[in-house]
């Protein structure tokens, strides 16, 4: 299966100075967790999640109507190109343990974003097993846990 036949095709995206408050109601508004930050010829420059906005920005007291979101955005973005097989999009979710992979062209351009949720929902396509298995090694803290007292 390719990856283009389980992404979601309707992507939001944001510029870099676009304020981490916006980012936000949008992210609140189309119930996303995240969303690519590009530049003006949509390519990829970035992503910010809900985890960014919370650790990055509001626990350190940033002012989130001034803070740009390329402030506070993961500039070491993982991408897939949609052609590619889905197996490498979750060998690549699962190895680095991210949850959601911007989907790009040949020329680094956002087409679309494959998350842990639309793994899901193709499970039956993929195979219940392997969806299972990418899931629980993006998840799996190789046993090793903190602050457990």
């Amino acid at each position: 299966m390719k990856i283009s036949e389980c992404m979601s095709k309707d992507v939001c995206f944001v510029k870099p100075d676009c304020n981490t408050y916006d980012a936000a109601r949008i992210m609140c508004e189309n119930h996303i967790g995240c969303i690519p930050v590009c530049d003006e010829e949509k390519t990829v420059v970035g992503i910010i999640t809900d985890r960014d906005i919370l650790l990055r920005a509001v626990a350190c007291d940033k002012e989130t109507k001034k803070t740009p979101v390329s402030e506070i955005m993961t500039t070491n973005v993982y991408t897939c190109n949609p052609e590619k097989d889905i197996n490498e999009a979750q060998n690549l979710m699962a190895q680095n343990q991210i949850r959601r992979v911007p989907i790009v062209d040949s020329a680094n351009k956002v087409v679309g974003i494959l998350t842990m949720g639309d793994l899901a929902k193709h499970d039956k396509k993929i195979g219940q097993q392997n969806v299972c298995t990418t899931i629980q090694n993006i998840c799996n803290c190789q046993g090793s846990t903190k602050n457990c007292g």
